[in-house]
């Protein structure tokens, strides 16, 4: 068997005139050899040996009909036990030449790499909504940023949120729809909790409040269809790639500040291969107009005050009286509203105050807060040390006492024997010895 230096060398030289002899002479090969390959053509190539694997090649199809996730460990292990002399590398290899595997349709679908057909998407029919999950933050806290893109043009914006409650995506909703200026007539999710009641196919009733307040329409992905969504999951991608993963952020509103300037300076720059950008198609799409006022979805928020009696929220210090200073409050307020409530474990709303930009760092704390917070703090103030943590203290006579009379144990008082009765004692033993002599 010639080499391919040699294939190539003695059909250069028959291209050049030479008779088979005089290359059989030349290149030290027999004359039939010369021939055999000159009478190939150009384009077959050298004969590949029979698979390792074909005597087993029955056994691997009916395994693979049997299960065609199998692990090629698996097979490789089973393989040997049969007589297969050859490495696991080797078999794998065999089995993706011969494609003996059978393709999964449902795994290549959910993969992403399926075939597929692009959607026409009119100017202005469509917004897809999805959420980024950010499970590590440079605050130290999870973090969950609202995505609503046009469909048509692939312009988005998004915005942080602290929960994926109904009350935090209508107020991101919002915010989104007027940053892009308008909302478009469908907007598209997937199944999510606040927007499709579990298990059915219904919209929630603050889903279709919501929907009638903008008049738009709500489409539902079908289960386990998120290429349907594709835009906004692409505009995920690409937010996630070019701008969280190098951005120089230490607080919610720094991100959002920063993501807002990047959306604008850099997404909306993407061109198209028309020669406009993105913020310029997504311009010229015909947007509804948006009502005056938000939906007036409620936001509730779970807090712990602080020992400063502060509830923490948006990014704000909101103050409540001291007495409920490190316990488990609610904080409620509504988008839109100016106000912001926060209720007591009971049920009691304990606090009002005037709801402060979101990520303003502002500390609202009232006249009446600060004084009461004052008053708790010098009475709280002693200058003794600190009780030992180590003394013996059994219990005492009075908690003994306590004790036995709850175990029924309880026992009679006993006569106390004063000195006196001792010195009575003493002396009438002396008189009578007296009297005896």
């Amino acid at each position: 068997m010639l080499t391919q230096e040699d294939d190539v060398e003695i059909h250069a030289l028959a291209a050049r005139g030479w008779t088979k002899a005089a290359i059989a002479r030349h290149t030290g090969r027999d004359g039939k050899t010369i021939s055999k390959y000159l009478a190939r053509p150009a384009s077959a190539g050298r004969e590949r040996a029979p698979s390792c694997i074909e005597p087993f090649r029955g056994y691997l199809e009916a395994r693979f009909d049997d299960d065609p996730h199998v692990d090629a460990t698996v097979l490789h292990r089973e393989l040997v036990g049969a007589g297969f002399d050859r490495s696991y590398p080797t078999l794998v290899r065999e089995l993706r030449r011969l494609e003996l595997r059978p393709v999964c349709l449902v795994c290549q679908h959910r993969r992403g790499s399926a075939p597929t057909i692009e959607i026409e998407h009119p100017a202005g029919g469509e917004i897809q909504w999805d959420w980024l999950e950010l499970p590590e933050t440079p605050w130290g806290e999870p973090a969950c940023v609202l995505v609503g893109a046009l469909s048509h043009s692939g312009r988005f914006r998004a915005v942080f949120c602290e929960q994926m409650t109904f009350g935090h995506l209508a107020e991101a909703a919002h915010t989104i729809l007027v940053g892009l200026g308008g909302t478009a007539r469908v907007w598209r999710t997937d199944r999510m909790a606040t927007i499709v009641v579990p298990g059915t196919d219904r919209l929630t009733v603050d889903a279709a409040n919501i929907a009638k307040h903008y008049g738009v329409e709500i489409a539902v992905c079908p289960p386990r269809r998120a290429q349907r969504k594709g835009v906004v999951e692409k505009a995920i991608q690409y937010l996630t790639g070019s701008w969280w993963r190098t951005a120089r952020v230490t607080t919610p509103a720094g991100a959002q500040v920063s993501m807002d300037s990047w959306s604008v300076e850099v997404a909306d720059r993407r061109a198209r291969p028309d020669g406009m950008t993105v913020g310029e198609i997504g311009a010229g799409e015909p947007l509804r107009g948006l009502p005056a006022l938000a939906y007036p979805a409620q936001i509730t928020v779970g807090r712990k005050a602080s020992r400063s009696a502060l509830v923490a929220f948006d990014g704000n210090g909101y103050s409540v009286p001291p007495a409920h200073a490190g316990r488990t409050v609610t904080v409620l307020t509504r988008v839109g509203e100016p106000n912001v409530r926060i209720v007591s474990a009971a049920g009691e709303i304990i606090a009002s105050h005037r709801r402060a930009p979101t990520g303003a760092g502002q500390t609202i704390r009232t006249t009446e807060h600060a004084a009461m917070l004052e008053k708790a703090v010098l009475a709280a103030f002693t200058t003794e040390h600190a009780c030992r943590r180590k003394v013996n203290r059994p219990p005492g006579p009075r908690a003994l006492a306590e004790l036995a009379r709850l175990t029924g144990h309880e026992q009679p008082p006993r006569r106390v024997v004063s000195l006196a009765d001792y010195q009575q004692l003493a002396d009438a033993t002396a008189a009578a010895a007296g009297a005896a002599r």
